[in-house]
């Protein structure tokens, strides 16, 4: 079955009754519907005349009236009503192909989707879009988009993505940007490769773009241990990521002089490599780009102490938080900030290595279950441990190495609780507002040590 089909109707849907379970959206008054973007475009309006047909082929229009804006009410086979589209590049600093062997499956997807950029805030590097969609998303205004950029040269971008098509890109940037597609553009960072003057064309070329390139961040390339047979790229020095933070902060005021606005951000991680301290939160500007981890220890903070100032007296539990190895430090100085308005609070926080990927990849986001565990048993946890939600996938609750939550929180013998990467989160949860825990349904039961709330 193809995955446009209607998966669902709700009750509350102005189709409900009319539309069936199987049946296809055709069009929408008139217009043609093949994927997701072209459902929530057309069906914006109040009236629609909306065209679908049965699984037997037979074809029916119904009337629709509802509010601007709202939804029609339909799930559907996928959530894209479309197969997602991967990427046809081979990135010589891809961390996909970093990967382990024997993962899950869908850790080695590589996608490359232009509607996941607009609808989850993916990034994308455009190389796989046709001309019919780059028409498309001018003429559905469809924005922002999210792009990987790494470099405007464009034979240097053919290399770096090995791709014939990687230089294409550039020019498409260029048409966005004529009209008026707002672009948010990150560059990983390669020594050796894109860093330097040719970081410093990229920059200037990407200011031309201004407004439309609305903010752009740059990222050093991580590099796991798991490189084998792959290109040789070298890792960020102490030295060479302070050159790089002078570049970047160098033109960056250039262009708030000039536009108002930095538009160039360097990644938490630049900073901890260089071993400087963060600029303060009012350089971040609008915090456009936390996605890629700029400005997220800086807004941890300062969400973290407004969240003290207006907290009670903690519960009196002793805890544990877990964090990467370049979060800790600032973790830590949050409980000292606590601590210091609260002296009862208790806690301790442990900087956990990554011996999964490697230990240059110091990351909280890419904590494993299973360096988790090693690390912390035997460890002092007090009653409960909190770790950040990112080291998890979401719905399913395990770890990156498939370890799930109530494994973790069975080997170590305190609860487990995931935290938003939220400073208000962080600070109820040392002083004993803790999340709740909804467990999926496992296959196989498993002792924990605190009780969950587990969805039916």
């Amino acid at each position: 079955m193809q995955d446009n089909y209607i998966k669902s109707v709700d009750p509350t849907s102005p189709l409900h009754g009319t539309a069936q379970i199987g049946d296809t959206i055709v069009s929408i008054n008139g217009n043609e519907i093949l994927d997701v973007l072209d459902y929530k475009f057309f069906a914006y309006d109040r009236e629609l005349d909306v065209c679908l047909q049965r699984p037997d082929g037979e074809r029916y229009t119904a009337h629709v009236r509802k509010g601007e804006g709202g939804d029609l009410g339909l799930d559907f086979g996928s959530y894209l009503m479309d197969a997602p589209r991967s990427c046809s590049n081979a990135c010589v600093f891809c961390f996909i192909d970093q990967l382990p062997r024997g993962m899950r499956k869908t850790m080695y997807f590589k996608d490359d989707d232009a509607r996941l950029s607009f609808l989850l805030g993916n990034y994308i590097t455009l190389t796989n879009l046709s001309e019919r969609e780059v028409e498309r998303i001018i003429a559905l205004r469809v924005s922002p988009i999210n792009v990987s950029v790494h470099t405007m040269n464009p034979e240097l971008r053919r290399k770096m993505l090995r791709n014939p098509r990687a230089g294409e890109s550039i020019d498409i940037m260029r048409r966005f940007a004529k009209a008026g597609i707002v672009m948010n553009c990150q560059i990983v960072c390669c020594p050796g490769l894109n860093d330097g003057e040719e970081l410093l064309r990229s920059l200037r070329e990407l200011e031309e773009l201004w407004p439309a390139v609305h903010s752009v961040s740059i990222v050093p390339v991580g590099l796991t241990k798991h490189r084998q047979h792959l290109t040789p790229l070298a890792p960020f020095t102490k030295e060479h990521a302070g050159e790089t933070l002078d570049l970047v902060e160098g033109f960056a005021e250039e262009c708030r002089r000039r536009h108002g606005s930095r538009i160039f951000f360097c990644g938490d991680e630049l900073y901890i490599l260089a071993g400087r301290e963060l600029p303060p939160d009012e350089y971040y500007e609008e915090y456009t780009q936390l996605e890629n981890g700029v400005g997220t220890l800086r807004l941890l903070e300062t969400e973290f102490k407004s969240a003290v100032k207006l907290a009670d007296a903690p519960d009196g539990i002793d805890f544990a938080i877990a964090a990467g190895v370049s979060a800790a430090p600032y973790i830590e100085k949050l409980l000292l900030h606590a601590r210091a308005a609260f002296p009862d609070l208790k806690g301790h926080v442990y900087a956990i290595e990554n011996d999964f990927f490697g230990r240059s990849i110091n990351v909280t986001g890419l904590i494993t279950g299973g360096d988790l565990i090693r690390q912390l048993r035997g460890k002092e946890l007090g009653e409960r441990l909190l770790i950040s939600q990112n080291m998890l996938r979401r719905a399913e609750l395990d770890f990156l190495d498939d370890v799930k939550l109530e494994e973790a929180s069975a080997a170590l013998g305190v609860p487990v609780y995931p935290v938003e990467s939220d400073g208000f989160a962080l600070c109820d949860a040392m002083f004993g507002l803790l999340p709740e825990v909804h467990l999926p349904v496992r296959e196989e039961s498993t002792e924990i040590y605190y009780k969950y709330n587990t969805n039916p």
